[in-house]
């Protein structure tokens, strides 16, 4: 684990991202102490500029945008882990159970993946959220039905790989069971790669959260980065900041974790980097 931070701590990108990370995730949870109360409520002059009353300027309601910052960064972040945990869940069950049994729970499990990757992601997810109806839940459960496949593929090609390891095979024929030679065995030593592949699945999903709320497809009573972009749109030539702050929230968050994502590649499979 020591060589792991060690090499975590040489990699100059992934530091980088998680010194952002760290301060997004300090601004969400501490947005109710910063911006207590209601982040749609109107706290001033509509369309009041950066700095002249208020940090981040308003809106074209009144509404403090650097409120809606802090909030939406709760939003963003809650929506993009959730999602991540229940498709990397889904995917690990799926992908486990296809790597570990082969024959025909590999076929049939392997063609319902296919069928989903078949089907483009976004629009998949814009149509399971309108059937839901838009609220918080339904786009975590849009964004984890959608991101899954590649985690069960990931996973079934690392089980079919250890399955077939001495030690493995020596758990078998001591008649350990299915469930512990999977849990015990054969899963701690696929982590790596899925906290990996994790990580990245995060800045994905809140991507596709901000796109939703955007197009409209998000809570309406939720606060996000996405929603402010989608409600500032048509002042973006009177009032640049409405677009641009939120714009830039999600663009530094997303390069940080994909930063970070890289980094803990290079730590976690030293083998993996350029020479």
């Amino acid at each position: 684990m020591r060589d792991v931070w060690r090499r975590l701590g040489q990699h100059r990108g992934a530091l980088f991202g998680l010194g952002v990370v760290v301060v997004v995730v300090t601004l969400a949870v501490a947005a109710d102490v910063l911006f207590p109360g209601d982040p749609f409520r109107m706290a001033g002059e509509p369309l009041s500029r950066p700095l002249d009353r208020f940090l981040l300027g308003t809106d074209m309601l009144g509404r403090d945008v650097a409120a809606g910052i802090a909030h939406g960064a709760r939003t963003s972040l809650l929506i993009g882990v959730v999602a991540t945990l229940v498709a990397v869940t889904l995917g690990m069950v799926i992908g486990g159970l296809a790597g570990y049994y082969g024959g025909l729970v590999d076929d049939v499990l392997m063609r319902v993946t296919e069928f989903f990757q078949t089907i483009p992601t976004f629009l998949f997810a814009i149509v399971l959220v309108a059937i839901l109806s838009p609220s918080t839940r339904t786009t975590v459960v849009a964004i984890a039905v959608v991101t899954w496949p590649p985690v069960a593929r990931l996973v079934r090609g690392e089980f079919m790989t250890m399955r077939s390891r001495e030690f493995v095979q020596a758990c078998v024929a001591l008649g350990m069971s299915d469930r512990r030679v999977i849990v015990r065995q054969i899963l701690p030593n696929c982590l790596s790669p899925v906290v990996v592949t994790g990580s990245l699945m995060v800045a994905n999903a809140i991507l596709v959260e901000s796109a939703l709320a955007f197009l409209g497809l998000g809570d309406p009573n939720v606060m996000s980065w996405g929603f402010m972009i989608g409600s500032g749109r048509t002042f973006l030539r009177t009032a640049w900041w409405l677009c641009a702050i939120p714009g830039a929230a999600i663009l530094l968050t997303v390069l940080a974790i994909n930063l970070l994502g890289e980094g803990l590649n290079d730590a976690l499979n030293p083998r993996l980097r350029p020479r």
